[in-house]
Parts: C-alpha cells; structure tokens; sequence
C-alpha cells in the first residue's frame, strides 16, 4: 500500500485530465484484461465443478436483520460500478465541437453497455463457481490460485488499472481545488508559480509548489484512510452510494429539466422526478448498509 502511494504522488503531478490520455488508455486496457480474464477462469471453474454452486437466495446470514444489511451493502457496490459521472464533463470537454455531442452519447451508450455486460457475466460466474464461498474480489481474494502465471497476470493488470483509475478520478477533485486557491489568491507565487526542474535523463518539466504539496499531502490521506479501512466491498459500497444519485441521477435530470423546459407536474416531469426519488433511496439504504459493514468489519 505505502508503494502504491508512493506511485501515486509521482503520478499525481500530470497537469491536467488533457495530459494523461494515455493513462486513462492503459487503465483500460488493463480493466478490459483482467475482467475477461476473471470472467474466462469462473466460466471454466464452473465446467471443471460439474454444477452451479449457490442459491437463488444468494449468500446465507445469520438473521434476517444481517440479511437486508448484507443487501443493501449490494446495492453499494452495484452504484460504484457506475461512477464514469464523476469525469463525464472532463472527458467531454477533451473533444472538439460540433460532435462532442453525438460522440458522447454514443461513447456513454457503449461504456454502460459493455460495463453492465461484464459486471453481470463476472458476478454471474464468479457466484456459480464458488457459491457461498465466494469473495468479493475474486482475484486478489484468493478465490482462483491456478493457473498461477494467469492469476499473477491478472491481478497485475488490476494493479496498473488502480493506478491509472486512481489519477483519472482524482483529477477533477485537483482541478477544482487548485483553480479555487488560484482565483482566491491570483498574486501569490506559491500558488501560481512555476518553475522549471530538469531531471537526469528526463525532459524538463514545470513544477507548481502548491500543486505539489496540495497533491502530495491528497494522496497520503487517501493512503492513510485505504490502510486504516482495508475492507474492499464495504468502502466500495460508501463510495458508490455517496456518488451514484447526485452526481449520476439527480444534476442530469435538474439539467435536463432545464436544458428541455419540461413543465412541472407534467408527465414526464413526474415519471423523472419518481425515477429520481427511487434511486435516492437505493443509494441512502446502499450507504447505511456499507457503513454499517465498515464498521463492523472495523470492529470485528
């Protein structure tokens, strides 16, 4: 973890979201690797066993109270299968006009697509394969061992995918802070200085003090908290439903609302504005059911 952190704060001083296209290309890539890859092992775990393992009613817990707790910390993790929101502007703001538009629509349609495909063949599989017994991450869970070179494969390509995914949501979050301090504090050189630092065998680059300590001391925070709660689908879980109905749900029907001039209490203004309070609640039950894991993972 402290390596990782360690590569992060290097990573972190790429300027900017339009600097780091072959980043977001390489975490990709490697998404799309181990995805096919967990999904190849659990379709071929399921041929050797004979037989699906597991039940319609999924994994047993101990009460019916521990049940809806486990089921709601479900429905966090499904909401932080979705968080492309978070850099959907950025993202746009890459492309140049007049397609920007269609080429979004149509990049968004084929994400959710090929993403829901995979999420639902991989936690199909992965569940037929190992039933009740299965972990949440079913490579570096310890749920596959062999082959082992295929196994290491795999869980290297998560790990170079962590790396690139970690910089890509980060950035919006570097962009908004440091665009702030900019405004707030224009004459400051600590702020908005930069100054050129040439490296042996490297190309000379622009170093900006506050960039440095603001994304230095960003990364061993999230460091720090990743240590202190170790627990993978539980803050999974905090994550994707602290994001999944603001960000994806609720600006885009406000700005659609906007942008058409849909009528209140119209039709459609009712039929999204239920849509939109329906999925308010999938991720306030989705929170309480991760914070209630988290802490009892942290307590136990």
């Amino acid at each position: 973890m402290l390596l990782f952190g360690l590569v992060q704060i290097l990573m972190s001083q790429i300027p900017n979201f339009h600097n780091m296209a072959w980043l977001s290309l390489v975490a990709a890539i490697m998404s799309f690797a181990y995805s096919t890859i967990g999904l190849g092992l659990g379709l071929a775990k399921v041929i050797v066993n004979g037989e699906v393992m597991g039940s319609i009613g999924g994994v047993p817990a101990a009460s019916a109270v521990d049940k809806v707790w486990l089921v709601f910390q479900g429905l966090g993790d499904i909401a932080f299968a979705y968080p492309y929101s978070i850099i959907l502007l950025e993202i746009q703001d890459t492309l140049k006009p007049p397609s920007e538009t269609k080429t979004m629509k149509k990049a968004s349609r084929s994400a959710i697509l090929i993403t829901t495909l995979f999420y639902l063949c991989c936690g199909s599989f992965g569940y037929a394969a190992f039933g009740n017994n299965t972990p949440g991450n079913l490579l570096t869970g310890f749920g596959f061992y062999e082959p082992y070179w295929l196994v290491d494969l795999a869980n290297a390509c998560v790990i170079l995918h962590l790396v690139g995914g970690y910089q890509v949501f980060s950035q919006p979050m570097f962009a908004l802070v440091e665009t702030w301090f900019s405004d707030r504090y224009p004459d400051s050189h600590f702020v908005n200085g930069f100054y050129q630092l040439k490296l042996p065998l490297l190309t000379a680059f622009q170093l900006n003090p506050f960039r440095l300590c603001f994304r230095t001391l960003y990364v061993v925070s999230t460091t720090g908290l990743a240590m202190l709660f170790p627990y993978f689908n539980q803050v999974l879980g905090v994550l994707g439903a602290l994001n999944f109905w603001p960000l994806v749900v609720y600006f885009p029907v406000e700005m659609y609302f906007v942008q058409r001039k849909i009528a209140p209490w119209s039709r459609k203004w009712v039929a999204l504005k239920t849509f939109s309070f329906g999925c308010f609640l999938v991720s306030a039950v989705g929170f309480i059911g991760s914070l209630e894991g988290l802490i009892m993972a942290k307590l136990s």
